[in-house]
C-alpha cells in the first residue's frame, strides 16, 4: 500500500534526497561535465588546438564543434561512455543520501535536452517561425468586406469571397454548388435564377419549356402581356370572347350557352339581354345627336346569340363582316331573328336559363335592325353599337356603294370616338377630334365613375381598333383617322359623299 502522502500521477519520477536543494545538485552535475570535457580536451591535445566549452550564463552551455581527426569516431564513442558513467555516478550519489523522492521537474528535461543536443548537433539550422499576415496579398472579401486570411476562399469575376460569404443574391444562402448563375456581378443559385428570370406560363403556371433548338419559346398577348406556352393555343384552353385572354388554371371562366367563354373581369359589366341594353343604346344615339348626326328613324336593336347572328349574316346581302367572328350587324333585309328576352342566371361556372323569342324584322327604311352579341362588357357592347349605328347613318343619309375600306374605316372612327369619351378623361383645354357636344359627355358622366378593371378593358378595346391588322377595319380606320385629324369629321364626310374616298 502506497503511503498516504504520495500523489499518484503518470509522470515519471526520480528518487533522491528531499532535503538537498536543486541548485546544489545542478552545480555538482556541472562539475562532472567540466571534468568530462577537460579529459576529452587533453586527449585531443596532440592535434595542435584546444577547444574549451563556453558557458553562457549559469544554465546554458554552447561550444564550438571540435576539429575532427581520423580517430574522432573512437574519441566520440569514448566521450559518450564517460558521460554515461558520470550520469550514473551522479545518480548513485543521490541514492546514497537519506531516502526520499521528488517529482521530475521541467529543468531536468531542459538539462537532458541540452546534453543530447551537445552530443548530436542538428546539421540544419531551425526554420524561423512563419509570421502571420492578416490578408493574403491584400485580398478583401466581397461579402463581409474583411481581409481574407489563410484558408479556403473563392474567386469570381475578379472578386474574392470567404466560402460562407459567397451568397445567392435572391435567397441569401451560401452557394455551395459547382455551378451557379450570374446576372451582372450578382451570383445566384441556378434554381433561384430560374425562378426569377425564366418565364412562367400564366395559364398552367409552369416554367415555359424550351423548344427543339434549346430556346424558350412562348406566346404573349400584345396588350395584356399574358405569357403562355404555345401548346395552349391547340389544347382547347378557353379564351375570353371579349378580352381575348386565355383561361388560367386557377381562375375559371364562365361558359355561355352558345359556347363562348367569358372571364371574371368581363363578366362584371356584361350585358345579357335586350332590355338591359336599351339605356346604353339611347346614350349612344345621344352621342350622335351631340355631333349633329341625328338619327331620325327608330332603328330596332336586339341582343342575340352567336348562332342567330351567323344566320342573319347569311341572309344579309350587303356589308363586310369582320372575321373570325362578327359581333354586330346592321341589317338592311327583312328577316326573322331570335333575340334574348330574359337574361340567363349563373349556375356554377355556366350561364343557364336564358329565354329567347323569335322576332320578325320588317324593313321600313334602309336599315331594318341592329344586332349585337349578348354577354359582352358594357364598353365593348357600346363600341359595337357605335360602329353599327354609323353604318345605319350612312345608309339613311344616302352614302351608297362605298368601298369597304372607306365605310368600315369611318365607322371604326366613330366607335373609337365614343370609347374615348367613356375611357379618357375630358380635357376642355384641348380640342376634340370628335367635336362631341357637352351633352354627350354629360350623359356618360351620369353613369358614375368606372372601376379600374372597366377602364382597362376600355383601353384594350381602343387598342384593338388602332392595331387591327385587317385591310378594311384596320387599314380603313387609320386612313380615316388621318383625314378626320386633318380636316375634321364633317368635312371628311362631305368629301366621302362627293368622291367616295377620304380627302388626301
Amino acid at each position: 500500500m502506497y503511503p498516504s502522502d504520495i500523489n499518484h500521477l503518470s509522470r515519471p519520477c526520480i528518487y533522491g534526497d528531499v532535503g538537498s536543494s536543486y541548485a546544489e545538485r545542478k552545480s555538482r552535475f556541472m562539475r562532472w561535465l567540466c571534468k568530462l570535457f577537460k579529459s576529452g580536451s587533453n586527449r585531443g591535445g596532440g592535434s595542435g588546438s584546444s577547444h574549451h566549452p563556453q558557458l553562457v550564463g549559469e544554465e546554458n552551455m554552447a561550444w564550438r564543434a571540435p576539429f575532427r581527426s581520423l580517430d574522432d569516431r573512437a574519441r566520440s564513442q569514448k566521450d559518450k561512455e564517460d558521460l554515461e558513467r558520470a550520469i550514473a555516478l551522479s545518480l548513485a550519489e543521490d541514492s546514497k543520501r537519506s531516502n526520499g523522492y521528488r517529482w521530475r521537474t521541467d529543468d531536468d528535461d531542459e538539462i537532458s535536452s541540452a546534453i543530447r543536443d551537445a552530443l548530436n548537433p542538428n546539421p540544419y539550422p531551425p526554420f524561423a517561425p512563419t509570421p502571420y499576415y492578416p490578408s493574403r496579398c491584400g485580398r478583401t472579401c466581397g461579402g463581409c468586406k474583411r481581409d481574407i486570411g489563410y484558408g479556403n476562399y473563392l474567386g469570381c469575376m475578379g472578386t474574392f469571397f470567404h466560402p460562407e460569404c459567397f451568397c445567392c443574391r435572391a435567397c441569401g444562402y451560401p452557394i455551395t454548388e459547382h455551378e451557379f448563375s450570374l446576372s451582372g456581378r450578382d451570383p445566384y443559385h441556378k434554381s433561384c435564377f430560374k425562378e426569377l428570370n425564366h418565364p412562367k406560363c400564366e395559364v398552367c403556371h409552369q416554367f415555359i419549356p424550351t423548344n427543339a433548338a434549346g430556346l424558350i419559346e412562348y406566346r404573349c398577348h400584345p396588350f395584356w402581356n399574358q405569357k403562355y406556352c404555345p401548346s395552349h393555343e391547340h389544347d382547347n384552353t378557353a379564351r375570353c370572347c371579349s378580352c381575348e385572354r386565355l383561361e388560367s388554371w386557377n381562375a375559371r371562366f364562365y361558359s355561355l350557352e352558345d359556347g363562348r367563354s367569358l372571364c371574371l373581369e368581363c363578366m362584371e359589366s356584361a350585358i345579357m339581354d335586350t332590355g338591359d341594353c336599351q339605356p346604353l343604346y339611347h346614350s349612344i344615339r345621344d352621342f350622335y345627336e351631340g355631333m349633329n348626326m341625328r338619327l331620325d328613324q327608330q332603328i330596332p336593336m336586339l341582343l342575340v346569340e352567336r348562332q342567330a347572328l351567323n344566320e342573319a349574316i347569311v341572309g344579309e346581302k350587303n356589308g363586310l363582316h369582320h372575321m373570325p367572328e362578327t359581333r354586330g350587324l346592321c341589317l338592311s333585309e327583312e328577316q326573322t331573328v331570335t333575340s334574348i328576352r330574359k337574361r340567363p342566371r349563373i349556375g356554377g361556372h355556366r350561364l343557364v336559363g336564358m329565354r329567347t323569342q323569335p322576332q320578325k324584322l320588317i324593313r321600313r327604311c334602309e336599315v331594318t335592325a341592329i344586332l349585337v352579341l349578348y354577354g359582352l362588357p358594357r364598353l365593348l357592347t357600346g363600341a359595337i353599337l357605335a360602329h353599327e349605328l354609323m353604318h345605319g347613318w350612312l345608309r339613311l343619309k344616302g352614302y351608297h356603294n362605298l368601298n369597304p375600306e372607306v365605310e368600315e374605316g369611318i365607322c371604326q372612327v366613330l366607335s373609337h370616338m365614343w370609347l374615348e369619351t367613356e375611357v379618357m378623361p375630358v380635357d376642355k383645354s384641348m380640342p376634340s377630334t370628335s367635336a362631341a357636344s357637352s351633352s354627350s359627355s354629360s350623359s356618360s358622366s351620369k353613369k358614375g365613375a368606372k372601376s379600374d378593371v372597366e377602364n382597362k378593358l376600355g383601353e384594350f378595346f381602343l387598342h384593338q381598333i388602332t392595331h387591327d391588322a385587317s385591310l378594311a377595319y384596320g387599314g380603313g380606320y387609320r386612313a380615316a383617322q388621318v383625314a378626320v385629324n386633318n380636316y375634321g369629321l364633317r368635312s371628311t364626310l362631305d368629301h366621302i359623299r362627293l368622291t367616295g374616298n377620304f380627302p388626301l
